[in-house]
């Protein structure tokens, strides 16, 4: 539906106050989105006052200036509000297109965001303007994205992870064009999350690590960038972003990395060990792993891993697992390990916790008390294994 073009009349009004003082303030009908609240109004009061009795010469001329000046600013808004300035959201903004809106915002953040945005684009089409955003509009949005399939496999569908990410990202879409005022309404407080499921986290065990290490990468940068993220936790887009002017002495005497990540824009202050400072190479200026871009992630960081002799599904993101795993087995308290994966909430790092409690259950059945009667009645070779409750009944029956 067409956005309707219309403005609101401004009256100057009067509301009797305290310590006989009269209250001037601006009644708006239909109403405004107020320029500081962003929620919708009738009353704009002024700060304006004026004698309810005016008994004294001095006091009719106070009481007149109040009221000339009050009727200057009910003229003026009047008249912003015809150019359709002082609403903020205006019918020019309105037919502004979406989408294009939205590959600009996905430009700046990358990532998943990008294919959040061809996803969106392949649902509303390339003429998509902020009038057409709805509630129902962009709940069929979401709808799409639970049936939709992926942009490189066509033959799978979207993981529920997927579509819930893509879904995550079109919303703050929305809250920027709200906060830009291309929107009247935050449509995300009508919008519902999509719930994610738990997979298997991949990890390196510290012997896979130091093999991984041990073994030569045919790109050095890759090589050097992916165990530093094993070494420090950091996101491959903070790792591509790392500046040596991130790089600064702690007061310790060692080294620290000063970042904003750029996934949740949380400001850190991290130490790095020795290791990860050789990893970065010779000390200079700008970008400190240069020459490491985000295709080799991919087909290159598998050829490296498989050359290892490391049969497991590893991304890069695998190492910022390694790293959480890794520090929590050898005992480091999980409050430290969030702090140092810029975790906003702990409960997202108790799932590394768990992952080590469950490789420590893996190392349960590796001791076991098990033989075999034969080996126990004449010392012959292990043939058949039997449980500790068969030895001591065993030995109950002679």
């Amino acid at each position: 539906m067409p956005y309707k073009s219309t403005y609101s009349k401004v009256a100057l009004r009067q509301k009797p106050g305290a310590k006989g003082r009269i209250s001037l303030y601006l009644d708006y009908y239909p109403p405004i989105v107020h320029p500081n609240t962003l929620k919708s109004t009738r009353r704009e009061f002024l700060g304006l006052y004026i004698f309810a009795k005016a008994d004294h010469p001095v006091k009719e001329e106070f009481n007149a200036r109040m009221l000339e000046k009050a009727e200057a600013i009910r003229c003026a808004r009047q008249l912003s509000i015809i150019n359709k300035e002082f609403d903020f959201v205006d019918d020019t903004k309105q037919r502004e297109n979406a989408v294009e809106y939205f590959k600009e915002f996905s430009n700046q953040k990358g990532g998943k965001y990008i294919y959040a945005c061809t996803h969106f684009e392949n649902f509303a089409g390339k003429g998509c303007t902020f009038a057409d955003l709805s509630i129902d509009f962009c709940n069929g949005f979401r709808e799409y994205l639970l049936s939709a399939r992926q942009l490189k496999n066509k033959d799978k569908p979207l993981t529920i992870n997927a579509a819930s990410a893509y879904w995550l990202h079109f919303r703050s879409m929305l809250k920027k064009a709200h906060l830009d005022k291309y929107l009247k309404e935050n449509l995300n407080n009508y919008l519902e999350q999509i719930d994610t499921e738990d997979v298997h986290k991949e990890f390196l065990t510290a012997d896979e690590l130091r093999q991984l290490a041990a073994t030569p990468c045919k790109i050095d940068v890759l090589k050097r960038a992916s165990l530093f993220s094993c070494l420090t936790g950091l996101r491959v887009s903070d790792v591509l972003n790392l500046s040596w002017e991130n790089v600064v002495r702690a007061t310790d005497g060692g080294y620290c990395v000063r970042i904003r990540t750029i996934k949740t824009g949380t400001e850190a202050t991290l130490p790095i060990s020795d290791e990860a400072l050789e990893l970065c190479g010779v000390p200079g200026k700008g970008i400190v792993f240069k020459g490491f871009k985000r295709p080799m992630i991919y087909a290159p960081l598998k050829q490296w891993i498989k050359e290892a002799g490391i049969d497991k599904n590893l991304t890069f993101h695998c190492f910022r697992h390694t790293y959480a795993t890794l520090q929590i087995a050898a005992g480091t308290d999980i409050y430290t390990v969030s702090k140092m994966l810029t975790h906003r909430n702990v409960a997202t790092t108790q799932i590394y916790a768990e992952l080590v409690s469950e490789k420590k259950r893996e190392t349960v059945g590796r001791i076991s008390l098990r033989c075999c009667l034969s080996h126990l009645e004449n010392d012959a070779p292990l043939t058949e294994t039997i449980s500790i409750g068969d030895i001591l009944a065993y030995f109950n029956l002679n």
